[in-house]
């Protein structure tokens, strides 16, 4: 194939926040790592979302030792984390020098791809880690949300238009890739 399909693992991060609210410890992990870094993913997702909240609230972990942990166990995966823009892990904007060093910091501890949104699809609050992403060499993966004004596709706002001028100011702004995603399950 000229462009083979990739695939993202999510099981250490989306897939177990989904099921058991990210209660998985990181030595429940280890067992498997070393197997799916065997698979030949182009990434394995292994933080962000509330998987550092609850490390630190409910599993008395460092979420970072967890990344490092993991990095270890997979040489051959490239790592990937998951967070909200300027928001970062939480609910709020936090100051640009925070969100470089956060960024510059979960690069140093092994992260590659970085899947970054922002829930309104407001691109100024990328511009900040995406160009934190880039000092470090790695690769930017900026979320589209789907969302709908209607029950189906269309409305006043989100029209198929709306998708596709927004990937391309993502694309134009330096994304390596664009991810469309709909967390909410909305039918379509």
């Amino acid at each position: 194939m000229a462009k083979p399909l990739k695939f993202i693992d999510e099981t250490f991060r989306d897939a177990q926040q989904s099921i058991i609210a990210t209660r998985m410890r990181t030595e429940d992990m280890e067992p498997i790592a070393a197997e799916i870094d065997k698979v030949g993913y182009y990434a394995a997702e292994v933080a962000g979302g509330a998987s550092f909240d609850v490390a630190i609230r409910y599993l008395n972990e460092d979420p970072w030792q967890r990344v490092r942990i993991l990095r270890k166990l997979m040489p051959n995966t490239p790592l990937q984390m998951h967070f909200r823009g300027q928001n970062l892990l939480g609910y709020r904007n936090y100051p640009d020098d925070v969100v470089t060093a956060f960024v510059h910091h979960a690069a140093d501890q092994g992260i590659d791809v970085f899947r970054i949104f922002d829930a309104l699809n407001d691109e100024r609050n990328l511009a900040v880690p995406l160009k934190a992403i880039k000092e470090r060499g790695k690769h930017a993966q900026l979320q589209l949300q789907y969302s709908l004004t209607e029950s189906r596709l269309g409305g006043p706002v989100y029209t198929l238009d709306y998708f596709v001028s927004k990937a391309c100011v993502f694309q134009e702004m330096g994304a390596d890739s664009v991810c469309i995603a709909d967390t909410c399950g909305l039918p379509t």
